[in-house]
């Protein structure tokens, strides 16, 4: 009974963790100014092909984040310089925190048919 209590214990904290603070989160895409490529709303990039964040579902953010920090040559990884540059400093807790930082945003994503 006890093996199953801490197993049970564990995964609650796991998922507290996976889950992300947004306050965190907040501190942490002002400090590496997420903004600046993103927009203050992060809804509003500055160029049209940089993706709104807002909004997005926290889940797709977090393994993007970790897909730009693998790289082109890493497994599932993206390339691209920028955000390469911009992740790698980023923690596994920086990357949860910003993810569910932006996901409450409000964004204007909309489904398309």
């Amino acid at each position: 009974m006890k093996t199953i209590l801490a197993g049970a214990a564990l995964l609650l904290s796991f998922n507290a963790f996976a889950a992300g603070n947004v306050d965190a989160g907040k501190a942490a895409a002002e400090k590496y100014n997420c903004f600046s490529c993103h927009g203050k709303d992060y809804n509003t990039p500055i160029d049209p092909t940089y993706p709104k964040l807002a909004g997005q579902h926290q889940d797709y953010l977090a393994v993007a984040m970790i897909a730009y920090k693998r790289g082109a040559d890493g497994a599932n990884g993206r390339g691209n310089a920028i955000m390469a540059a911009q992740v790698k400093p980023l923690s596994s807790k920086d990357i949860q925190d910003i993810a569910a930082y932006l996901s409450s945003l409000p964004g204007t994503l909309v489904l398309r048919k």
